[in-house]
């Protein structure tokens, strides 16, 4: 299944990026809404025969979306703090796509609870989007070798886990968990990897684990 992220907080709970592995699928986890990042088919193509809450995005997103069956559209506004469930988000600009661009992140906020979601190149303001962050849940499409593109004068792509890890160290978030993973990480060792990434972290002073299927985590 493509990588999804759902939220709980108290009755409810929130799910962040929808993708195509997810189409026909949504009831399952019963979200009382949906969030999306971007209009990657990964991260929203699970919502083309719409969803039976309400779905919140960034305008850019539904642009590109705009023939999805979806009749509950929120708009979620560049660092603007909009409550979801009880539970506040806020989207910051990113670099990292031409055809799904401006991604936000959304950053969410409970009376003790600060994460962040992220995949991208850059955080065009990221010392106020990892601002206070407890734990920072980030791409895994390399290691650290380099998955940024120049296309035209504009770069695409993912920055690697160990420059996010640097990302986490120098705002001083102190856990990372990693998603969202490309063939490097899917197709090699589990505990190998595992291994160089905990040693990555450590060595910056970052608490970091890859996720897996089902991971649930308390904060």
């Amino acid at each position: 299944m493509h990588s999804s992220l759902l939220v709980w907080y108290r009755r409810a709970n929130v799910m962040i990026d929808c993708g195509l592995d997810w189409l026909g699928k949504i009831e399952c986890p019963h979200p009382n809404a949906i969030v999306l990042t971007h209009a990657h088919p990964d991260h929203a193509w699970g919502l083309q025969k719409g969803a039976a809450c309400p779905v919140f995005a960034p305008q850019k997103t539904w642009r590109m979306l705009k023939n999805f069956r979806i009749d509950n559209r929120q708009l979620i506004k560049e660092r603007v703090a909009t409550k979801i469930c009880g539970i506040g988000f806020e989207a910051f600009a990113v670099e990292h796509s031409l055809l799904a661009p401006g991604r936000g992140i959304p950053r969410q906020r409970g009376p003790s609870l600060h994460f962040l979601r992220a995949g991208m190149i850059f955080i065009h303001d990221r010392a106020a989007a990892l601002k206070n962050a407890q734990i920072y849940i980030g791409d895994g499409s390399t290691l650290t070798r380099s998955f940024i593109r120049k296309r035209g004068e504009r770069l695409i792509g993912h920055a690697a886990i160990s420059v996010q890890i640097g990302w986490c160290a120098k705002e001083g978030v102190p856990r990372a968990i990693i998603t969202h993973c490309g063939s490097e990480i899917v197709t090699g060792d589990e505990r190998n990897l595992a291994a160089r990434l905990r040693a990555m972290g450590a060595e910056r002073g970052v608490e970091t684990r890859i996720a897996n299927d089902g991971m649930e985590l308390v904060l």
